[in-house]
């Protein structure tokens, strides 16, 4: 098993769930972040002053999927969330030793 996590940008969101969705993965676990990266942040006006804004507002995905799924989702999140600019995230993938799906007790693929 595998631990696949997305940052991407908060308004694509809803794209990626839905392309998720439509290949079989289910469980999903969003939060919101702040970060940068290479943009490394902007200026912005606001009432006639300039300040910056370091932290961009991003969304974090962390999907677990058996390892026959890992690429087919990682391809899944890549087209949806891909806007062609700067910011628009990373994608980590890390090993998963074990699963325990707390309700049941039940282990490794089943509790996925």
């Amino acid at each position: 098993m595998k631990k696949i996590e997305a940052i991407i940008k908060p308004f694509k969101l809803d794209e990626v769930k839905d392309a998720l969705h439509e290949i079989g993965l289910m469980g999903i676990t969003v939060t919101e972040a702040k970060g940068f990266g290479r943009q490394k942040g902007h200026t912005e006006l606001y009432r006639g002053a300039e300040y910056i804004v370091d932290f961009l507002p991003k969304v974090k995905l962390e999907i677990v999927c058996a390892d026959d799924m890992v690429d087919r989702a990682v391809e899944t999140i890549v087209a949806a969330a891909r806007t062609g600019r700067i910011g628009d995230g990373k994608i980590f993938i890390m090993p998963v030793e074990d699963v325990i799906r707390i309700r049941t007790g039940e282990r490794g693929h089943e509790a996925i």
